[in-house]
């Protein structure tokens, strides 16, 4: 969806449009007549990192889930990759998940399948080869230092190796985003920057971050884009930005 943004350059202005991954358009979201987004409007590039902030039930994983059409939006448009969400059919919402990698703070890992078991289900449901699924769970594995993990089952994993398996297969299927949804949330604080240092390892690489969080201490060091959510609406959305709420 394309979008405009206004740069100054000294005394001058200049209009550039942009091609945006992600644009939310007047976006309202009601539960049993509760208002949960009022009227959100914002837009997020290729390849950006952005912090979603917010208190507990605010609306910041109401918004993620309907990025891959778990909800639909009460009023208003939602577009990833120029296209509108809420109009897809649905062999189309297959594809677009396989665009977007999702990160849960509960895990949601098969207890009965090993890390490489967990990352390769995801490629196996959406009809990869065994062939690319073998040359490719290990190489993903390794980018999250679980190499030496693949056999193992969730009972025998810590809390930031099950967290690490979770980004892994998000990271599967190549996806151009990646929403990690309170990521740290069951993570003591070292390993809860393990998972960050990996979130900002894997923009750096190209693909765009949307991390929902509540936690001050890793937005203001993180030194991202911040958008603060508060009763539904945005109150700040600031490159290099803070927790302020």
């Amino acid at each position: 969806m394309d979008s405009i943004r206004i740069v100054r350059i000294n005394s001058h202005i200049y209009i550039d449009k942009i091609m945006s991954l992600v644009y939310f358009k007047n976006v309202s979201k009601s539960y049993n007549g509760s208002l949960i987004l009022d009227n959100v409007t914002f837009t997020m590039e290729t390849g950006e990192f952005v912090s979603l902030v917010g208190r507990s039930g605010v609306g910041k994983t109401t918004l993620l889930k309907m990025l891959i059409r778990e909800e639909l939006p009460t009023k208003g448009k939602i577009f990833f990759d120029d296209k509108e969400i809420n109009k897809l059919k649905p062999n189309e919402i297959a594809l677009l998940r396989r665009k977007i990698g999702v990160v849960f703070q509960d895990f949601k890992l098969l207890p009965d399948r090993t890390a490489f078991e967990n990352v390769a289900f995801a490629m196996e449901v959406a009809g990869y080869p065994n062939e690319m699924i073998k040359k490719d769970v290990p190489e993903v594995l390794k980018l999250v230092n679980l190499q030496n993990k693949a056999d193992n089952f969730p009972y025998q994993m810590s809390a930031g190796e099950k967290q690490r398996t979770v980004i892994a297969r998000a990271l599967i299927q190549r996806p151009e985003l990646i929403l990690a949804d309170e990521p740290t949330g069951n993570l003591d604080p070292i390993n809860s920057w393990d998972i960050i240092k990996l979130l900002v390892k894997i923009n750096e690489l190209g693909t765009a971050v949307m991390l929902a969080t509540h936690d001050k201490e890793i937005v203001n060091t993180l030194g991202k884009r911040v958008i603060s959510l508060e009763n539904g609406k945005i109150i700040r959305d600031e490159q290099e930005g803070k927790y302020l709420i």
